[in-house]
């Protein structure tokens, strides 16, 4: 109980951290937002200065002091309320982020989740049949894969597989004349449109897990209770992947929670290559067009996700692990 309460404060006292960095970096900037929205329809005339103070009070800009406007923020933030966007105006950045956020997770969310199965489980198999033609198979094309340049990997995907031979869709998540629903046709076009970025993703990133998990398998291999238990009788088979693999995954699995933590961020340049509707591409989008108020959101979701992400991770060792629950009542 001890260690738990001790990782909640740990949580509360990053969480304040981050959205208090989150409300001074945007006010570090030169300027103010005013302004910066007026100037993408700089040739359309200067602005009145009774048409600057209505669009001030539209975007519910403060004039107060700086504990004022911390004040507001901190409320603004408790009920979601991140301000208006400059790009998608008149829409404010509630909307447009709760409307990119579910692309954005079942695209990388699973794309993720499989990488990490499917890489933890041939990590093990490498590790079972190490020195031979599968782990050196399994080692060299995951070491390739892991180095390749992913966003190259899906340009190529995308020009052959979806341009040349017109096997996949160019863009879009779903086809152009469907209205989202939840009818089989819909649902088969939204995995048809994601097929490629999610194997693009799947590609770059499932050679980590297998690396790591092939190199912690090794280690845990050798351990005395190992030995001790196929001097007992105990297949090695058994023992690999009922007590190794449960002491090696642990490293791993606090990288998984990261990258599901990074999950709502989106895989930047793979949404951007195949134009796909998610965070990843909404974030591209506002700091091309300068929206602060948007990229504030989405760094502040990212940011908190990651955080409560770090904290299941801590939690999950813990019923992994019961030396670390030991260690931190001590």
């Amino acid at each position: 109980m001890e260690y738990f309460l001790r990782r909640v404060i740990f949580l509360i006292g990053t969480l304040w951290v981050a959205v208090t960095v989150n409300f001074f970096i945007p006010r570090a900037m030169p300027g103010n937002p005013v302004e910066t929205m007026m100037a993408r329809f700089h040739e359309r005339g200067t602005m009145s200065p009774s048409a600057m103070k209505a669009i001030t009070v539209m975007l519910g800009i403060s004039h107060g002091n700086i504990f004022q406007q911390y004040g507001e923020y901190l409320n603004h933030v408790v009920h979601f309320n991140f301000g208006v966007s400059y790009t998608y105006f008149p829409y404010s950045v509630t909307y447009m982020i709760s409307h990119a956020l579910p692309w954005t997770l079942g695209l990388v969310g699973v794309a993720t989740i499989f990488s990490f199965g499917l890489g933890t489980m041939f990590g093990i198999i490498a590790a079972m049949r190490r020195g031979k033609a599968v782990d050196g198979s399994l080692t060299i094309l995951s070491s390739f894969t892991n180095t390749f340049p992913y966003f190259w990997f899906g340009l190529m995907a995308l020009y052959f597989l979806s341009f040349v031979y017109h096997w996949f869709p160019l863009t879009g998540a779903y086809g152009a004349s469907m209205t989202p629903n939840l009818s089989w046709s819909f649902i088969g076009s939204v995995a048809y449109h994601g097929f490629l970025p999610a194997l693009t993703i799947m590609i770059s990133s499932i050679g980590g897990w297998l690396l790591g998990m092939r190199n912690n398998m090794i280690n845990a291999l050798n351990e005395d209770y190992v030995l001790l238990a196929t001097a007992k009788g105990l297949k090695p088979s058994w023992v690999a992947w009922m007590y190794v693999a449960r002491n090696a995954i642990l490293p791993n699995l606090t990288g998984f929670a990261m990258a599901l933590g990074f999950v709502v961020g989106g895989s930047l340049l793979t949404e951007i290559v195949f134009s796909y509707p998610g965070i990843g591409y909404l974030l591209y989008n506002a700091v091309v067009n300068e929206d602060f108020p948007l990229m504030q959101g989405i760094f502040l979701i990212i940011v908190v996700c990651v955080v409560l992400a770090n904290f299941v991770a801590d939690l999950a060792y813990v019923m992994f692990d019961p030396r670390v629950r030991r260690g931190g009542a001590s």
